[in-house]
């Protein structure tokens, strides 16, 4: 384990310890780089042996529903050449995954941006279609591209998802509570800080934090803290970040650009008010009105997959018949296997409590 400050984080991780209530305490948080720092470097081999730091949805690749990736696949073989981010290439759809679909024919591109797929477009004849997928995070550069008229022949198949909403939604389950919220940092950058105040009026503490590992750390304590004296409310320990009203350019541009709307977050269900869609005045652009994608029946999780479970935080990866066994990174059956940012790709990746 390697901190900047090991003498600060053994400080940190004592604190912890003497805020501790004597009961259970269980925190979430809704961010996968988070839960790769927590597991890369054994945080909760520091902390209290009743205080549970749980993963919720915070992995955009894993909540990418089937029926998305089936819509890609289908433009990549009958339409258009798919580009879209490295990440999505091995998540599963009904099926099979993009990559499976490229060995099978299928015209598809890596790209780091949406600004690559741009740039593919402007030098083809040939339709390009971006897989637009993410968070709050990537989806101001889609919103830019919209708003500067892209080429004719590009078009973004948009698959955006609002991170509140689902919390608001995990929030609300009687299935499972929560005494803390680590809020994402990189979401954040985006939203602020304020669209959070909503859950410390219920009496839910609200941490934004970064991502080193006394960043997590500050924010269990941060929790702790507010638990003891009987409040709730937003701190932002990622000030050098994240500021209370976000970023309003990239704001703006996602709400010249995009609606917001109903979306369906795989493993989880249709979340209210959790998606983005592709306003009329740039329909010419959405690949959904632009072409007639036609897919069969949609399988969104594979029999005997836990990813659902794993989201919204009612199981972990051990609890899982499949993990590390039929399911492993160079074969993942489910989503959450995929990415670097997915709980089960990390828990088998470094262990529960660490490897390193």
């Amino acid at each position: 384990m390697e901190f900047r400050d090991k003498v600060l984080g053994k400080k940190v991780v004592r604190l912890i310890h003497s805020l501790m209530p004597d009961r259970a305490v269980r925190i979430i948080h809704v961010c996968g780089t988070h839960e790769q720092t927590i597991t890369k470097y054994g945080l909760r081999t520091l902390l209290p042996k009743n205080l549970e730091l749980l993963s919720g949805p915070g992995c955009p690749v894993c909540v990418t529903p089937a029926k998305d990736i089936d819509e890609a696949i289908f433009l990549a073989k009958n339409c258009a050449t798919l580009v879209t981010y490295g990440d999505m290439m091995r998540v599963p759809g009904s099926d099979m995954s993009l990559d499976e679909a490229r060995s099978d024919g299928a015209d598809v591109k890596v790209a780091y941006s949406v600004n690559d797929a741009v740039r593919m477009a402007s030098n083809t004849k040939k339709d390009v279609v971006f897989f637009g997928i993410g968070f709050e995070t990537t989806a101001p550069s889609n919103a830019a591209v919209l708003c500067n008229r892209p080429p004719d022949n590009f078009s973004i198949l948009l698959s955006h998802k609002l991170v509140p909403p689902a919390m608001e939604a995990l929030v609300g389950d009687g299935d499972v509570s929560f005494d803390g919220v680590i809020a994402p940092g990189h979401v954040s950058t985006i939203i602020g800080t304020v669209p959070y105040e909503s859950f410390a009026e219920r009496g839910i503490p609200v941490i934004v934090t970064g991502f080193e590992p006394l960043d997590v750390l500050f924010a269990v304590l941060m929790i702790l803290k507010q638990m003891k004296e009987g409040q709730s409310r937003v701190e932002n320990e990622y000030s050098r970040v994240v500021f209370a009203n976000g970023n309003i350019k990239a704001q703006t541009l996602m709400i010249e650009a995009f609606d917001v709307a109903d979306a369906y977050w795989r493993g989880i269900g249709e979340v209210a008010n959790s998606g983005l869609a592709i306003k009329p005045m740039f329909s010419q652009f959405d690949a959904r009105e632009k072409y007639d994608i036609a897919i069969g029946e949609v399988q969104d999780l594979h029999p005997g997959c836990s990813c659902g479970l794993v989201l919204t935080a009612k199981a972990t990866p051990e609890d899982c018949k499949l993990f590390g066994k039929v399911c492993t990174p160079e074969k993942p059956y489910g989503p959450c296997m995929v990415s670097k940012e997915g709980t089960c790709h990390n828990w088998w990746k470094y262990g529960r409590y660490g490897l390193e």
